[in-house]
């Protein structure tokens, strides 16, 4: 079945939501071809048969893994609204943006079947309700995840060698830097002599909260 084949007039009475979202703020910052990408699917919502008004863009997960649903606004609203028989299609760039964890992805494929809700992406338009598309959904969603925990191995793993090596570098607390592979004071004085007066006051006040007062 065409992709247009699979939008019934029932989908198109109840609104078009695309879902954007970048794992990091970085990602926001840097990948700004990716995020152009995903505010672009509203032309293709309007490809599809909805009218530009009756297309919502759902971003505020700008900047949030998605490798768990908490935390995620705009997920939990697109969820609510698709669980109320209120959308017509759900539409992200790929899977990996609406969930990389199996069991938000299920729930809401659940959801989607039983309001009749479609879900697109760049590959394609799905019907979560028909055996081939949930199971080709299943399948990308079980991707997304696998995807996910192999970029964890392999930072992970990255992080443990250097550490091996001695070489790995952390952030430091104020007032303290890396120099020649060990940990040493700040060499300006004048943050070297902040920091002390901020202890000499703690010392004399008892207390961070009023060190913090004396230091406004």
């Amino acid at each position: 079945m065409s992709e247009l084949g699979k939008v019934a007039p029932s989908h198109l009475r109840r609104p078009a939501l695309v879902y954007v979202r970048q794992s990091s703020l970085t990602q926001v910052e840097r990948n700004t071809e990716s995020t152009q990408r995903q505010y672009a699917l509203v032309s293709r919502a309007v490809e599809l048969g909805w009218p530009k008004s009756a297309v919502k863009v759902i971003d505020e997960d700008l900047g949030v893994s998605g490798a768990s649903a908490a935390g995620r606004t705009g997920f939990a609203d697109l969820a609510a609204q698709v669980g109320l028989g209120e959308v017509g299609i759900v539409l992200a760039i790929e899977v990996s943006r609406l969930a990389r964890n199996s069991s938000d992805w299920y729930r809401l494929l659940d959801l989607a079947g039983m309001t009749d809700t479609l879900i697109a992406d760049s590959d394609g338009v799905y019907h979560p309700a028909m055996f081939n598309d949930r199971l080709l959904l299943g399948m990308k969603g079980t991707m997304s995840e696998a995807e996910l925990h192999i970029l964890r191995a392999r930072l992970t793993g990255g992080i443990r060698n250097k550490a091996a090596r001695g070489e790995l570098r952390t952030a430091l607390p104020m007032g303290l830097v890396w120099h020649e592979g060990k940990i040493t004071l700040h060499p300006t004085e004048a943050v070297r002599g902040v920091i002390a007066a901020v202890f000499e006051q703690f010392e004399l006040r008892g207390s961070a909260r009023s060190v913090w007062i004396w230091l406004k």
